[in-house]
Parts: C-alpha cells; structure tokens; sequence
C-alpha cells in the first residue's frame, strides 16, 4: 500500500507510538511523513518527511494577556487553512491510505475534514481540557473578579466554540477511529458519539529490556510535568512512609509546567520528601533510571492508556499504580505490581510493601517482563495496525 502518516505532535508516548508505526509499516509498505514546523522531531528512519511551515502567534504578557484567547483563535484558523494544504497534498498523490496522529494545538487535526483519501484517526485521548474538570491546584486560583470577566470574556468563548467544534468535526470525520485501550474507546463513545476500534499498543522490548543494574532504591515515575499526571500523591503517598525508609522520588519529564514544578518542588520541601526532576533526558538514562528504580508509580488522573507501566515491566521493574483509566489494562493487580485507590496512605503501603519484600518485587518484575513481552509486542501491534488500514483502503 502507499500509506501517508501525519501529527503535529510534541515530544512524549505518542510522539514514540508513531515513530515507531511509521519506522515499521515503511518495511513492507511506500510511506511519507507529513507534519508541520511545530512538531516535535519523530524518529522514522529513511521515510521521507515533508514538513510545511506553521507558527503560532506570540505569548502576550500583562497587561495584555487576556488578548491570548484571541491570539489562539487566530492560530485556530490558520492552523485550519494549513491542514487544508496538507490535505490537498496528500490527496493529489494518490496515497491509498492516510494515518493520522493528534494535533498538539487542535487535538483532532483538521486536515480529517479536508482528506477525500481514505484515513485512520489513531485517537490517543479525546480533547481532555475540555470534557474534564481541571486538577485542583492553589496557583490556578483565580480572583472573583478574574473569574466574573472569564465568564464573560467573548475570546475565550469563541476559542473555545471552534476548538470543540473541530475536535469534534475532525474526529467525526475520519473513516476509522482507532484507540489505545477500552477506557479510551468508552470516552471517544461518550464524547464524539463514534464507534472506535481498539487497535493493540506495542513496547519496543530490545529497548526497554533488563540492563543487570542493581537497584538504587528511588521511586521512579515518568511524564510530562502536568498536574494531570498527579506527582502531587506520590508525594504525599512517600511522606505516608517513616522517615527512616522514605525512599527518594526521582521525576524524569519530556516536558514540565513550571507553575507545576516550583508547586511539586515547595510540596515536597514542606512534606520532606527528597525530590530530584530531571527533564528532557537521553534514551540512555530513561533506560538506566527503569533499571535502578526499586519500582516504578504511575499515578495520572484518568490516564488513555499509559506506556510508561509498560515500559517499566518492560525492564523487569515492579509498577504501583492508581487503579483507574487505561492502568486497569496495563498493570496485573498482584501479579506484575499493584493497582491503589487515589489515597496517600493506600500508595504508601503498596509501596512500603514492595520495598519491605524485595523478592515479591522481583517475582513482579520478571512477571511483568513476561507479560509486556507475550502481549504488547510490536510485531502484532503493527500486524493489528495494518489490517485497519488495509480494510480502509480496500472499502473505496
């Protein structure tokens, strides 16, 4: 098949997902990347990359800053007017297929609305700031005042209008929805009102593998510096421990906030948690860190799927994590690590538990290792992959 790819990601997991779908499709299949300037870089081998220009305006500061909104509403529409190219492109090569990967501004890119190609739209969460409460956090307390204009303020409306608008157009608009696990087909079912087929992730197991390190005894989590991604409970849950066993946190982020980090960072000091973030890492200390962690915590609110308790099983590496979202499919309560409720002291025993018995913890590990490597291959990722683009691309 001539397959077309396309994202304008930021770097992170699904920014990996697609380098890893494209890398592996182009072995059997005619494939090109399109992305815009404002991608995070993928890494896709010899597939050739066609990259068209967009940049968005700029931050304003105070006094100005409520014109952002309508700063964004004018990228909005640029940002549609480019996609619109990119589908016209596309269509007029005569690719049979179109993969399509999230937009970092629009969720759902626009170019759905546009391709007369046939496309699969690989849904990774649906366009969550606007379908979920936002996570509580004191600096995004807002004055009475401040929250009387918000309510009021027309730029923010009408961004707001056309961002769901699209996401919702866009998504509606591609002829097959794939996603990551079944909690993100429940809410792509909710939200859009469409049918998605969940189409099976993969880990990269030559890469995330055992490295015969010998464990440092920190708590590991990974992802972007966000409040969504909840290190406020790993927190609070390792100041739950005495102080005399109080392993270290070690964050590694792709990215960070940094109203969230100076929060994360003052939580810690006040909870005499002994905190170190570390963002924008090599490959190379991603591995080594899941290694030498004496387990991994994942506790993101709501998370699509999660391939960081992937990877860390991946690794041998025993994971506690928060039993909701896409984490009810990833990590085996009891058998590749431990499933808590959202509650300091729950996380707290379930780690203590895991340190106090490091032989439990090695049985998971090992357990884990297996599981990642029996189910969440690559090779039958792609091959599941494949069949949808195919049925796509023969349904003409």
């Amino acid at each position: 098949m001539r397959i077309a790819a396309y994202h304008n990601l930021h770097s992170g997991g699904a920014l990996r997902t697609l380098s890893e779908q494209v890398r592996r499709l182009s072995a059997g299949h005619d494939l090109a990347l399109f992305t815009l300037t404002t991608a995070a870089l993928a890494d896709v081998g010899g597939v050739p990359v066609r990259v068209f220009p967009f940049r968005p305006g700029p931050e304003l500061r105070r006094p100005f800053g409520r014109l952002n909104r309508a700063v964004r509403t004018a990228d909005l529409v640029r940002l549609v007017r480019v996609n619109r190219r990119v589908a016209h492109t596309i269509d007029a090569e005569g690719f049979d297929v179109v993969l399509v990967h999230p937009c970092r501004f629009a969720q759902a890119p626009p170019l759905l609305r546009y391709l007369r190609t046939p496309s699969v739209y690989y849904c990774h969460e649906p366009l969550r700031r606007l379908h979920e409460p936002p996570v509580p956090r004191p600096y995004l307390r807002r004055s009475r005042v401040r929250r009387g204009l918000d309510r009021v303020d027309p730029a923010i409306r009408l961004y707001h209008t056309l961002l769901q608008r699209n996401d919702r157009t866009a998504t509606r608009a591609a002829t097959r929805v794939l996603v990551n696990s079944r909690f993100t087909q429940a809410n792509v079912r909710r939200i859009y009102g469409v049918e998605a087929h969940v189409c099976r992730h993969g880990i990269d197991t030559d890469r995330f593998r055992p490295l015969g390190l010998a464990r440092d005894g920190f708590v590991l989590s990974v992802g972007a510096l966000t409040p969504y991604k909840g290190f406020d409970l790993l927190i609070e849950g390792l100041a739950c421990l005495p102080a005399a066993v109080r392993p270290p946190l070690r964050l590694i982020c792709n990215y960070a906030e940094p109203q969230e980090q100076t929060y994360l960072e003052g939580l810690a000091a006040d909870r005499r948690v002994d905190l170190m973030v570390r963002i924008g890492v090599e490959n190379g200390e991603l591995m080594a860190a899941y290694n030498r962690a004496v387990l991994v915590a994942y506790t993101p609110h709501r998370e699509p799927l999660g391939l960081v308790p992937l990877e860390a099983m991946a690794c041998a590496t025993p994971v506690v994590g928060v039993d909701e979202g896409g984490v009810r499919e990833t990590v085996l309560h009891g058998r590749t690590g431990l499933r808590v409720p959202r509650d300091p002291r729950a996380l707290a025993k379930a780690i203590g538990d895991l340190m106090e018995y490091p032989e439990r913890a090695g049985q998971m590990g090992r357990a884990g290792r297996r599981w990642v490597v029996e189910a969440w291959d690559w090779e039958g990722a792609v091959r599941d992959l494949l069949r949808h683009l195919g049925v796509v691309a023969s349904d003409v």
